[in-house]
């Protein structure tokens, strides 16, 4: 059985907020200590986040609907 309330966030925001904030603190963390270019290098997931970076499209998919080249995240640093 699923349940859907339009708006939860809304009905209870102190606790959204909360929960945002659990599951983003990580990731920000992450970034403080590494910094963004050995983050990238290190998690996959972030490197997936990375769309532009020094004038070229590092994501594929951006890539393909603008029609220019990608190039692989691993070649940012």
């Amino acid at each position: 059985m699923h349940y859907c309330v339009t708006n939860m966030p809304g009905a209870v925001a102190r606790t959204s907020a909360l929960a945002l904030n659990n599951v983003t603190l990580p990731y920000v963390q992450k970034l403080a200590n590494l910094g963004w270019e050995k983050a990238l290098q290190e998690d996959e997931y972030f490197a997936a986040g990375l769309n532009v970076h020094g004038g070229k499209i590092r994501h594929a998919m951006v890539a393909e609907a603008l029609g220019f080249e990608m190039v692989p995240v691993r070649l940012v640093a």
